[in-house]
């Protein structure tokens, strides 16, 4: 009787190949490309408070610090108008910098560079808001988080909120 513990077995003679990808995985949408817009609802005194606590709970959630922009359409960031008492040259380094979140008025925000998160502060008037909101999105990179009167920026945003 012959052995058949060496035969070998009929079938293929190497391992099949990986499957090949029929096309190239196709381009980002240009939806991808737009930032997630979320609102956070407050008036225009409680605007900055709200802010704030979105950009506490980004930096727990563990959001870098340097990922941030706050925008102000109203007044000043307290933080910003301590810092620009020693100068413009000095503010614009630590925003250079990128090292921490950076606040901004929304006037200055055509030279304030892209961040994947801008929080806005809408605590200035419904004209200043309207400027601002664009240009804020422009500047998003991932998120916008936009904080004052829902009905005033959905007119400006649209259906984007």
């Amino acid at each position: 009787m012959a052995s058949t513990a060496g035969a070998v077995k009929p079938g293929p003679s190497a391992a099949p190949a990986a499957p090949v990808p029929s096309a190239p995985p196709a381009p980002a949408s240009k939806a991808s490309a737009t930032p997630q817009v979320q609102l956070i609802p407050a008036s225009a005194e409680g605007a900055l408070d709200a802010a704030e606590e979105a950009v506490d709970l980004l930096l727990e959630s563990g959001r870098a610090p340097g990922e941030v922009l706050v925008v102000t359409t109203g007044d000043p960031h307290p933080w910003a108008a301590h810092e620009l008492s020693f100068g413009e040259a000095p503010y614009w380094a630590q925003h250079d910098a990128g090292d921490d979140v950076f606040y901004a008025d929304a006037a200055a925000l055509s030279r304030a560079a892209s961040r994947p998160v801008v929080v806005v502060a809408a605590n200035g008037g419904a004209d200043a808001t309207a400027a601002a909101l664009p240009l804020a999105l422009g500047r998003a990179g991932a998120l916008m988080i936009v904080c004052g009167d829902p009905q005033q920026i959905n007119s400006v945003l649209g259906t984007r909120v």
